[in-house]
């Protein structure tokens, strides 16, 4: 009789913690603002300068903030940021939630997540040399500076943030997968070991692509009281980069995805394009580019319209498999954490290799300034790995604090990191997550590569130093950390 006592006591004590996680209901708001910058602008994410006069589409942040309440009692809160740009500076997430803090009080923004989808064609975000790895010599006059849109994202953010917040009511929400191929591993490996960003495969010395491409597409649902799709979410293992050479302002292909899901499910939907695990990664084919092109000629369809079709159509496909799956009553869990990573080590050698060509394209500049707009870039970008390896002499040892974030909702996990993080890493974290459904966002912060030790070995843009803050083996510190951070989410609802 004891023993079937204890039984009963226990199993009444895991319901009790059962209907307390769940015991709960959902609120849900949402936002837009327009960020894109005043014209003309620079724009970030080539090396060279590249001043837009026109904007071929909006830029614009997308945003979700979701409350769990248990009768009047709040319970779990947070507030996902998705924007158009090519990363997410320190300073305009400070900024954010500082004047977030100051008309929501008591509202903790460590809860406030915003990401980037890395567009190449969105504005310069960053000058401050002690900031960003390398500068653009940007005109004093007659281009918009970076202080300036600054200020206009801080404002428009922060108030579409308070926005989301004060409009929020009841809702529910589901997820889901489905698949779609949209990202090709950029990077080609050759006979000698080496390897290259968009390097040529039609070469009678290449061997493979360097690593694995993720398919999956990942989709929150969200929906009001009266059972209207309001807001998603939608996680694709791509960087946003299919038109990054153009010299306009375009939010490239998750406009056209916003603007097809608007006209199926409403025009007031919100969609948060979220990029998963793709610092290896693009749009861009590497090989069969002349069969792709021939279909894409025959069925009239561009690069940019293919893409988006192939992300909608697996949203859609999600959609109709878990529409009557909505749920009210989800556990809502965030977690956020400084984490220290090793910085990685710079060697003489590169330190060297290095200063040579910063100061090759020093010289050039002096001979010829109008060769600042092309050289610019590239000479600070070297010169800061000189920087690194001088400041390792008297820090053998040195650390790299970054922000990560472990949200749980319901059976799903997101987790987020700040890095153009190689697809490798992603997998793991999917692989070995205990979460249903895990959606891994990169670039939730002020983004360098992080390679794989094969990426290293075969050197080559985004695997080099100079592309790099931290190497291998902080990537798998960072792995190990955010899986155990979902572990305890999945202990605590227990």
């Amino acid at each position: 009789m004891a023993v079937s006592f204890q039984k009963r006591a226990l199993l009444s004590v895991y319901l009790l913690c059962i209907f307390s996680v769940q015991a709960t209901e959902l609120y849900i708001g949402k936002a837009t603002a327009d960020i894109t910058p005043k014209l003309p602008v620079a724009l970030m994410g080539q090396f060279e300068l590249r001043i837009a006069n026109k904007a071929e589409t909006p830029l614009t942040a997308n945003i979700i903030a979701l409350e769990s309440r248990n009768g009047s009692q709040s319970v779990g809160t947070t507030i996902m940021v998705s924007c158009d740009l090519v990363f997410i500076p320190a300073d305009y997430l400070q900024k954010v939630r500082a004047e977030v803090s100051k008309r929501l009080p008591g509202f903790d923004v460590n809860n406030i997540i915003l990401n980037a989808t890395h567009t190449h064609t969105a504005p310069v975000l960053e000058d401050d040399p002690d900031k960003v790895s390398f500068q653009y010599k940007i005109p004093k006059e007659g281009v918009s500076q970076v202080s300036e849109y600054l200020q206009l994202f801080t404002q428009r953010v922060s108030e579409a943030i308070v926005k989301a917040w004060k409009n929020r009511s009841a809702g529910s929400v589901t997820w889901g997968q489905s698949r779609a191929a949209v990202a090709y591993n950029r990077r080609a490996v050759y006979a000698d070991g080496t390897a290259a960003m968009y390097g040529k495969t039609n070469t009678p010395e290449f061997l493979n692509l360097e690593g694995y491409e993720d398919h999956d597409v990942n989709t929150l649902f969200f929906w009001d009281n009266n059972k209207k799709l309001i807001a998603m979410s939608i996680n694709v293992a791509c960087p946003a980069q299919e038109v990054e050479g153009r010299s306009t302002v375009n939010a490239d292909y998750w406009h056209v995805v916003r603007v097809s899901l608007q006209k199926k499910y409403g025009a007031g939907l919100c969609v948060l394009g979220w990029i998963g695990a793709a610092g290896d990664q693009s749009p861009h084919p590497m090989y069969r580019k002349k069969a792709e092109e021939r279909m894409r000629k025959l069925s009239n369809t561009d690069r940019m319209e293919d893409i988006a079709q192939r992300i909608v159509w697996a949203v859609d496909k999600t959609y109709e498999a878990v529409k009557n799956e909505a749920r009210t009553n989800v556990p809502l869990v965030h977690k956020v954490e400084k984490l220290l990573l090793p910085m990685r080590i710079i060697t003489e050698e590169e330190s060297k290799n290095s200063m040579q060509v910063r100061d090759d394209a020093a010289r050039q500049i002096a001979k010829d300034p109008k060769m600042a707009d092309q050289l610019h870039a590239k000479m600070t970008w070297f010169g800061d790995v000189v920087k690194r390896y001088e400041r390792q002499k008297t820090n053998p040892n040195p650390q790299y604090e970054t922000e990560i974030h472990v949200v749980r909702i319901g059976d799903a996990v997101i987790c987020t990191n700040q890095f153009e993080l190689f697809t490798d890493y992603g997998i793991r974290m999917q692989a070995r997550s205990r979460a249903l459904q895990t959606f891994v966002i990169q670039l939730a912060g002020p983004g360098t590569y992080l390679p794989t030790s094969k990426a290293v070995t075969g050197g080559g843009y985004s695997a080099v130093c100079q592309s790099s803050a931290v190497g291998p083996e902080g990537g798998q510190l960072l792995v190990e950390r955010t899986l155990a951070l979902i572990d305890e989410l999945w202990k605590e609802a227990k």
